[in-house]
């Protein structure tokens, strides 16, 4: 397997601890994305779109564990049941919003990413596809915490 980065993601946030954990709690967070100039000719069309996917590497995340006490929890949990990042393979996944396309640059809002993330790959959203009704979402709905943002826990040292 290879993975090719399309271009790098710029954020205002360097360390974990304070980056929000999801999209939804990072109102105001704004930042770019720079494509690289080779994969700029894919983003045509893409501008017609609110919000867009986000794949990226977290170049920043610990070791992965097979358990983990997720930001929403203070029970450990089997690491493919939470968002935690300290992943075997360490993808993350964003819905931001797309504020506007300049060239290869990419505006973007709502972001919850680590500044210089590589950005793997950029989806449109589309609430057809991406938007499911469910009446179970595991212990996330048991759970009372109210927590935006991250501390440490899930990042390894620069």
């Amino acid at each position: 397997m290879e993975l090719k980065p399309i271009g790098r993601i710029h954020s205002p946030f360097t360390q974990a601890a304070g980056t929000p954990i999801q999209p939804r709690f990072a109102f105001g967070s704004n930042g770019h994305c720079e494509v690289f100039p080779e994969y700029a000719d894919g983003l045509r069309d893409l501008a017609g779109f609110e919000r867009i996917w986000l794949l990226f590497w977290c170049h920043r995340a610990a070791a992965a564990s097979l358990s983990v006490i997720p930001y929403r929890d203070t029970v450990e949990r089997g690491l493919f049941a939470t968002r935690a990042p300290a992943r075997p393979n360490p993808i993350g996944l964003s819905c931001v919003r797309l504020v506007g396309i300049e060239g290869n640059m990419l505006h973007i809002a709502e972001i919850d990413v680590l500044n210089e993330s590589l950005l793997l790959d950029i989806k449109p959203y589309v609430p057809e596809y991406d938007s499911y009704a469910v009446e179970r979402t595991g212990w996330i709905g048991e759970r009372g915490l109210n927590i935006a943002a991250a501390d440490g826990r899930f990042q390894q040292e620069a």
